[in-house]
């Protein structure tokens, strides 16, 4: 198979526990309520090894989105620490790309130009760069639309455009929260193939945050459970399925015994909240 330049194997199997590139120990996160303090997160102690693609799953407020802007060195931990590749995110030496809910391209530049937005702001060789940006999108299905503004790109476009800019610099992580979830469910099954696609042909050491399980399981070598208030790590959960995987192995068994696991670990999950 070929994806733009880059060859990708046929028979990928599940990768071994690699060394850690991500690391978090008795992570805390609280914020001020007044004269009251509220925990979003306590005691999340991982560690995702190079080229791991993780996801996370757990109720609204549980706090994955703020353990993914923790770990990009956006918001600072109030206990505990986070290192990427053996450094303190928040130093800001190494690449990290992110992919948010919303797209949030600039409407005002083409989509060549927003791909290439973060090699601007970092005073990078932007004529460089143009080959690469242009590879990334083809390897997402948009080549052709290079120099079309956003307003003329459907919504899964412009998150195919904006995983573009996130993977532009070459991060050594990528965080992805929920990027998916505004779309319709054809739409959501065919980024989800073609993100697979992009991480075989990178590797890329990714975090995924998703509401939904089968996503999750479609996705990630393994499923991390969150529990909420405060935010807790409740289960880690492996996916043995070998790569590269069809839509058709969602009808499988071993799919079906992963997707009842998660949401079995997410239904005790909620009966162990704190008020």
């Amino acid at each position: 198979m070929q994806v733009g330049t880059i060859a990708v194997a046929r028979s990928l199997s599940i990768p071994e526990r690699c060394a850690p590139l991500v690391e978090v120990a008795g992570l805390r996160k609280t914020y001020a309520a007044g004269k009251a303090t509220v925990a979003a997160l306590r005691d999340i102690s991982l560690t995702i090894g190079d080229g791991e693609f993780v996801a996370v799953v757990g109720p609204s407020g549980c706090g994955k989105s703020t353990l993914l802007r923790i770990i990009a060195g956006i918001s600072p931990a109030s206990g505990g620490h986070v290192r990427v590749g053996g450094e303190d995110p928040l130093r800001g030496r190494l690449p990290i790309g992110m992919v948010f809910q919303t797209p949030v391209l600039l409407p005002w530049r083409s989509i060549l130009a927003n791909v290439l937005l973060p090699i601007e702001i970092a005073g990078g060789d932007r004529r460089a760069a143009l080959e690469r940006a242009r590879e990334l999108l083809g390897m997402v299905g948009l080549y052709g639309f290079e120099e079309k503004r956003p307003y003329q790109l459907s919504g899964g476009m412009e998150q195919r455009a904006a995983l573009c800019r996130a993977l532009i610099t070459d991060p050594v992580l990528l965080l992805a929260d929920e990027p998916f979830g505004a779309l319709d469910a054809l739409t959501r099954e065919r980024l989800n193939l073609e993100l697979q696609t992009v991480w075989m042909a990178t590797r890329k050491t990714v975090i995924f945050v998703t509401h939904s399980i089968v996503e999750a399981v479609f996705l990630a070598d393994r499923v991390l459970v969150m529990r909420a208030r405060p935010g807790t790590i409740e289960r880690d959960i492996p996916v043995p399925l070998a790569r590269p995987r069809e839509l058709a192995v969602q009808d499988t068994a071993e799919f079906g015994r992963c997707t009842r696991e998660i949401r079995r670990a997410l239904e005790l999950a909620s009966t162990r909240g704190e008020a």
